[in-house]
């Protein structure tokens, strides 16, 4: 019986470390493929609403935030929590006017059940600008 509780007690430790590795690896390949995204441009001022007329062009960048490609300038808002974003969520913004703000209500559902994942909370967007 205390063999049984010792070999339960290293797999839960095995499994914990194994989490904690693979949670970090996803983040560092949303970061990574953010990076590539704003690569050869300039970031600008934050700022808490843009102008986003057309709602197909928000991207979520899993354990980041999400992007909004306006065409030369690419917008970024970085998730309070990033742990709340995942490459299966679809964002569902609830604006209050015109422009889309950090202040909007945001919700996660699945890309394939459709069911609620979670509400996440950005900072400010930050607008990265090609040079030239």
């Amino acid at each position: 019986m205390k063999k049984l509780a010792i070999i339960m007690a290293g797999a839960a430790v095995a499994l914990t470390g194994a989490t904690a590795a693979s949670a970090q690896t996803v983040a560092e390949r949303g970061e990574a493929k953010l990076a590539q995204m704003l690569e050869g441009r300039v970031a600008g001022e934050p700022v808490k609403c843009i102008s986003a007329p057309r709602g197909n062009r928000v991207q979520v960048i899993e354990n980041v935030g999400i992007v909004y490609d306006a065409g030369k300038t690419i917008y970024v808002a970085r998730a309070v929590d990033p742990k709340m974003l995942d490459h299966w969520d679809v964002p569902i913004i609830d604006r209050f006017g015109s422009q889309l703000c950090t202040n909007d209500v945001m919700r996660t559902v699945d890309r394939s059940s459709g069911h609620f994942t979670g509400a996440v909370f950005l900072d400010d967007f930050v607008p990265y600008t090609k040079n030239g």
